[in-house]
């Protein structure tokens, strides 16, 4: 049902619109992505953003990264296998597809013709849009950029610390499922679906530049720069997505995450840089909760 340059854009975008941020390399020398670890008496927990399209053989480890994943006893990522588009895409048909209302139907003539011009400079037409929700088709539009400029959601850094962390015999679970994260989009009323769309339109030129300049803090962990850049806009999009896709779930992440300091051992949790940056971040509900969160690098 789906032509291949779409269904390789679902791979990547799905995980990244959902989880926050999706990040571009730029070719900083030297790369210190933030990491905070909670502790309590006899266990740990990590804290790392992740980004999740990476253009093959980016360095963006640390000594400091190495020690901490090296030392944990469990990896926990959004999602705990964002590569499997066997689960994806059936989820896709059932809640990112409506034939009987097309994109053609709920846009004007003058933002089809946009929709067109963007679909066709990376690939795609229209068409192949017209039967997509308004929410699915701005992760297409969102994504397809990326694969053609080289970067690849198989050298992102969650599957990439998933690949590690088998190899190493480590536990890998997901805070979310895909079921979830599918549904948490196709949520969203088609009021606001099609703002997003919109504004994924009006953004699509200047995207590529936005997108390095969150590299770039996030290489440096500049969270504040990651705040100003990435999150802001986001609660500028509306507070009920801003709520959603970022508040909400810091919060039950944050339940999560006090139950495992409950347990024994070290666990490394890599999400999203978004969600570990900003007032409503992972770490200040953390806080919030007693915990006592420090910054590692």
């Amino acid at each position: 049902m789906f032509p291949a340059s779409v269904r390789q854009t679902l791979r990547a975008a799905l995980p990244a619109v959902v989880g926050g941020l999706v990040l571009l390399f730029s070719g900083a020398a030297f790369a210190e992505p933030a990491i905070w670890a909670v502790r309590d008496r006899d266990s740990t927990v990590f804290l790392f953003g992740t980004i999740h399209v990476m253009k093959p053989g980016t360095e963006w480890r640390s000594p400091r990264f190495d020690d901490a994943f090296k030392g944990a006893d469990q990896l926990i990522l959004e999602v705990d296998n964002p590569e499997d588009q066997a689960a994806v895409l059936p989820l896709i048909r059932e809640h990112g597809l409506s034939p009987d209302r097309p994109l053609s139907v709920l846009l004007s003539a003058e933002d089809l013709v946009r929709l067109d011009a963007a679909a066709q400079s990376v690939g795609l037409r229209a068409a192949q849009l017209d039967p997509m929700r308004p929410w699915l088709a701005s992760l297409s539009l969102a994504a397809a950029p990326l694969r053609r400029a080289g970067y690849d959601p198989a050298s992102g850094i969650d599957p990439v610390l998933r690949v590690d962390a088998l190899a190493a015999g480590m536990t890998i679970t997901g805070l979310e499922t895909l079921d979830q994260q599918v549904r948490l989009l196709a949520g969203f009323s088609e009021e606001g679906q099609l703002a997003y769309l919109l504004r994924s339109l009006d953004d699509f030129d200047d995207g590529a530049a936005q997108l390095e300049r969150l590299v770039e803090a996030w290489l440096a962990g500049d969270v504040v720069a990651i705040e100003q850049i990435g999150v802001r806009p986001m609660r500028d999009v509306g507070e009920r997505v801003y709520q959603a896709l970022l508040v909400e779930r810091n919060r039950a992440w944050a339940d999560r995450i006090s139950l495992i300091l409950d347990d024994t051992g070290t666990a490394f949790i890599a999400v999203g840089a978004l969600h570990l940056a900003g007032e409503d971040s992972v770490q200040r509900m953390l806080e919030d909760r007693g915990l006592t969160v420090e910054r590692v690098q």
